[in-house]
């Protein structure tokens, strides 16, 4: 008997409906996505049961790590660099255009405002991985009064971290505040951070803590 032979089909598939569906996907993900700041430092935030959603602008987050090392961020660049230059005034520090340019790209910034002009002429990369090294002194915003020797003898630093939020809240005073720690943070640190907030000075009463939704909490 002769063998049949079978007809062989195409297998063409035309995919360019496909990767029209796949533009138009990505592109709206793209545009209605919210990107994550970048932060010097890896929180892994409470969790809780609230859902109010922290506002997108007129913030300016408190970033405390577990051992109470402070940093700050604000949405606004150009308010931002307002800020820098009312801090750094009365401690007679100035900034070319260069340094200004590179803290009005800084998504987040904590370092002594004594540090801040060497701070920004660093490249990028290395800015990063100056924040990440937690074990150094010239990290974070100093959030208590101290004593510092320098060359010119012993100096009085008042606490940076209430100058930086008085002098925030003075150039946008709609300022929404929002502390965010990592859950492993002990209590002591944060309060000692909602105390300064709340004290004589700031009288900043009302304030967002950002935590993670619990799971379950929706049922």
């Amino acid at each position: 008997m002769a063998k049949v032979k079978v007809k062989k089909q195409s297998t063409f598939i035309d995919m360019t409906a496909m990767s029209d569906v796949t533009v138009l996907l990505l592109t709206f993900f793209m545009t209605t996505s919210t990107f994550l700041a970048k932060e010097p430092i890896q929180v892994t935030t409470p969790a809780s049961v609230s859902e109010i959603k922290i506002p997108e602008t007129n913030l300016l987050t408190v970033l405390v790590d577990k051992d109470g090392k402070v940093f700050l961020s604000m949405d606004n660049a150009e308010q931002k660099v307002a800020t820098l230059k009312a801090v750094s005034e009365p401690y007679g520090i100035t900034y070319t255009a260069k340094q200004v340019e590179s803290f009005r790209k800084l998504q987040s910034f904590g370092v002594p405002i004594r540090h801040m002009q060497a701070f920004l002429d660093l490249p990028v990369e290395k800015q990063d991985k100056e924040l990440q090294n937690l074990e150094n002194k010239r990290v974070g915003v100093p959030a208590e009064d101290e004593k510092i020797e320098d060359g010119r003898g012993v100096i009085s630093s008042e606490n940076e971290f209430k100058r930086w939020v008085a002098a925030a809240l003075e150039v946008n005073k709609d300022l929404k505040i929002a502390i965010k720690s990592d859950k492993t943070t002990s209590y002591p640190i944060v309060k000692k951070i909602i105390d300064i907030l709340r004290g004589d000075e700031l009288r900043q009463n009302r304030y967002l803590l950002i935590t993670t939704l619990r799971e379950g909490a929706n049922n």
